[in-house]
């Protein structure tokens, strides 16, 4: 059996294959990213899941495709426990950049990006794959993500920016209280998620001017930093993976024509573009 999953800080798509690449079952878990979460917790978030477990002993390969695994410690984190879960089986950890990489590129020079609850993007030279900057999470960077736009939402209601009639309906869509506001982002394990949770509240009022323009701003913030630094910009077609740029493709679309940019495809989920490639090149 060989399982593989995709995900970050909100969820993790699985999908276990066999000898024969059928596919056995696919599920989803709450999210894995070892920069946010303790070994406890994402140690339990797998054994807790009876469908994960109960072979175990069967699996020869686990392909982890996650936010937070760019960097040496979190992935050895990551390494050790799935290797204690899964401990006949041969583990492979790569970034969610990765992930996006082999599902969006179809092995083709490109620009992918990731706008979900976090945000990164990459320049794949059909080999290898090129970062302008490192990314340093939720608190620095992000741009145009989930976690992005909750932030502008939050702080815009505070400082009194936020118009009245969206503030009010924002008052009646959320717990706007101090003190709970607080506890989630300081005390519970995924301030990022939670953070992020607040974009759905963009998606039902985008419609609105002062909506449309926070996500034209943000969008706007992630080309300057993430795609127009690539020189390759203007010669390889550009893909986006994730929830943000899925339900405001016609926002993305509106930025990227302002600088002569094209967006060549934007996958909601990569699990199943992901599934068909590790087919097609790696079992």
């Amino acid at each position: 059996m060989i399982l593989i999953a995709e995900g970050g800080s909100t969820k993790v798509d699985w999908i276990a294959l066999n000898d024969e690449k059928e596919e056995i079952f696919r599920l989803r878990t709450a999210g894995l990213n070892p920069t946010v979460f303790s070994r406890e917790i994402i140690e339990s978030r797998i054994v807790n899941d009876f469908q994960l477990v109960k072979d175990r002993e069967l699996v020869k390969k686990v392909f982890f495709y996650g936010a937070g695994c760019g960097t040496d410690t979190p992935k050895s984190v990551l390494n050790e426990i799935l290797k204690g879960v899964y401990y006949n089986a041969e583990i492979v950890i790569g970034d969610d950049m990765l992930g996006a990489v082999y599902a969006a590129s179809q092995g083709q020079k490109s620009i992918v990006c990731i706008l979900g609850t976090g945000s990164n993007s990459c320049y794949f030279d059909g080999e290898n794959v090129e970062q302008n900057a490192k990314s340093l999470g939720y608190i620095l960077m992000d741009e145009a993500s989930g976690n992005y736009f909750g932030k502008q939402l939050i702080c815009d209601y505070y400082y009194h920016r936020m118009p009245k009639e969206i503030a009010e309906k924002f008052e009646q869509a959320y717990n706007l209280d101090a003190d709970f506001i607080k506890y989630n982002l300081y005390s519970l394990p995924d301030p990022n998620a939670y953070l992020a949770s607040f974009s759905k509240f963009l998606f039902e009022h985008i419609e609105n001017s002062y909506i449309k323009q926070i996500m034209l701003d943000g969008f706007e913030n992630f080309f300057m930093c993430r795609i127009l630094p690539y020189t390759h910009a203007h010669l390889v077609p550009i893909y986006f993976i994730g929830s943000i740029a899925y339900y405001f493709q016609d926002v993305l679309e509106t930025v990227a024509s302002k600088y002569n940019l094209e967006v060549a495809g934007v996958i909601q989920s990569p699990i199943d573009d992901l599934i068909t490639y590790h087919k097609n090149e790696l079992l």
